[in-house]
């Protein structure tokens, strides 16, 4: 993925977990469906602005209502997705791809439909039509919406080297899926190529597919792979589906072919953002952040829809720590910004690509590394963009061979819409690897050490402050006067993997 990814090994930071969900009417600038509920990224536009009571003025008087334990268990943990709330009613997907329909009010569960199927995450589920959208390593899926009875299901990926990793997207009657080269058994294995379907939402049938690689794999499958798409679309009013895409591979390479020399040239359309036709899924307009990858750097993010300077925009992030805004009618660039630690290597691929790799010395490190950047959704409330950030290095050991991430860290950064420079910036206790959330004048924010706390979107002092009974890699999610939270890396004693609801007393 990550791109994504967020390594969850509490003690060595070495478990992956592929992270790796209403916008204001006056900033929305045309975004589809605002239907305030069923979507992980909040609406269809992937804002994460949620609709609910919770301020500055209560948000101290949030206490414990309820938990409920999370069962599956993934290769990286219990959980790694935002669950999504309709008509008071909760709905979770966990990391063996299980989906459960749970009582707001009460954390009760209503029903639970099993399918045991293990996923790296991110995954979960997209809530429309009296359906619920999701998928598991090999297929997507539709359930009934009140009985969890699954109505269809769809296998997606073409060969063993192929897996999915996201929640779906929803707009219009179709539902959007993609393959990564991604699976609970293997990563990055010659021959796995991404591939974005969409699917009538009635049916499941295979309405398009858009290939975010070629079948070729740039010359040479028995070795490259890449591609996919990690995160739900955005959708606009006039038919465009937005995504960002994932990495290719191997990198930085293999012995035999150094710095990424078995897929040469820049490896579209890996690391980009993508506007698409939603009826056709032709290519409307590209824009690729980092040519020619060499340090797993997705520009996976979910893009938000919103309005910039005025504009009609699309931002978006990823592994690179680059915050781009562009223009959603053209692709053409309205700003970018650098966020969280980087050492002077964010150009290497274009080094490599151009056969300069005399200039990469390694051994050599390198931030972002696999682990750094911004690998969890972002949020807005139309002003300001809450950026969650891990600081994670990579060491290069030879144009082949990489270690494993070092110390890590995080921050939360808030960007201005308008130009993307910082308005202000937090240091958090340990990495950012759950989505931002904004609910009135407050972001919330969870840590991968397992806390969750309520920022102040104008000046990010910190007003609220919860423990949770494990670490977290997952978003919270708000409704009314109830926050939920999930904390799904259970990976040290007397921990335990729950979703949380917490609401203000009265």
């Amino acid at each position: 993925m990550f791109v994504s990814r967020a390594f969850a090994a509490l003690a060595t930071l070495l478990v992956l977990a592929f992270v790796a969900g209403c916008g204001s009417s006056s900033e929305s600038g045309g975004e589809a469906n605002f239907t305030g509920s069923g979507y992980p990224g909040i609406d269809a536009a992937n804002t994460r602005q949620a609709h609910g009571t919770i301020d500055s003025s209560n948000v101290t008087g949030l206490e414990e209502a309820w938990t409920t334990p999370i069962k599956g268990i993934g290769p990286f943990g219990s959980y790694a997705s935002t669950p999504v709330i309709d008509k008071g009613v909760i709905y979770s997907q966990d990391l063996a791809s299980n989906v459960e329909a749970i009582d707001l009010e009460s954390g009760e569960v209503l029903w639970t439909r099993s399918y045991e199927s293990p996923d790296y995450g991110p995954n979960g589920v997209v809530v429309q039509e009296g359906k619920v959208f999701g998928a598991t390593q090999t297929e997507a899926f539709a359930l009934d919406q009140k009985t969890g009875k699954q109505l269809w299901s769809t296998t997606l990926p073409r060969n063993e080297h192929e897996g999915i990793n996201m929640a779906p997207g929803y707009h219009a009657g179709m539902v959007y899926v993609s393959t990564v080269p991604v699976n609970a058994n293997e990563s990055y294995e010659g021959g796995g190529a991404g591939v974005l379907w969409a699917l009538d939402a009635k049916t499941g049938k295979k309405a398009w597919h858009w290939d975010t690689v070629p079948e070729s794999l740039w010359g040479n499958p028995r070795v490259n792979s890449g591609g996919g798409v990690w995160y739900p679309p955005a959708f606009d009013e006039k038919g465009g589906v937005y995504v960002g895409t994932g990495n290719p591979a191997p990198f930085p390479g293999t012995p035999q072919f150094p710095f990424g020399a078995s897929r040469p040239g820049p490896n579209l359309y890996t690391n980009s953002l993508v506007k698409l036709n939603a009826k056709t899924g032709k290519l409307e307009w590209y824009r690729q952040v980092t040519p020619h990858d060499l340090y797993d750097w997705d520009f996976q993010g979910p893009p938000i829809l919103m309005k910039v300077g005025g504009k009609e925009a699309v931002v978006a992030a990823g592994k690179s720590g680059i915050v781009i805004a562009v223009d959603r009618e053209t692709g053409k660039p309205i700003w970018q910004v650098a966020v969280g630690q980087h050492n002077g290597h964010d150009d290497d691929g274009l080094l490599a690509m151009r056969g300069q790799t005399s200039k990469l010395k390694p051994p050599y490190l390198v931030y972002p590394g696999a682990l750094g950047g911004v690998i969890a959704p972002m949020s807005t409330d139309g002003s300001t963009i809450f950026v969650p950030v891990v600081n994670s290095p990579q060491e290069i050991l030879s144009g082949g061979e990489k270690q494993e991430p070092g110390p890590t860290s995080g921050e939360i950064v808030a960007l201005d819409a308008k130009t993307g420079k910082v308005k202000w910036k937090e240091e958090l206790a340990s990495p950012a690897f759950g989505a931002t959330t904004v609910v009135n004048d407050l972001v919330f924010v969870t840590t991968y050490e397992g806390s969750v706390s309520a920022f102040t979107v104008n000046s990010g002092q910190v007003v609220w402050r919860e423990k949770l009974p494990a670490g977290s890699n997952s978003g919270v999610v708000v409704s009314g006067d109830t926050l939920v939270a999930s904390a799904g890396i259970a990976s040290a004693a007397g921990q335990r993997a729950e979703i949380v609801g917490y609401r203000v007393k009265e």
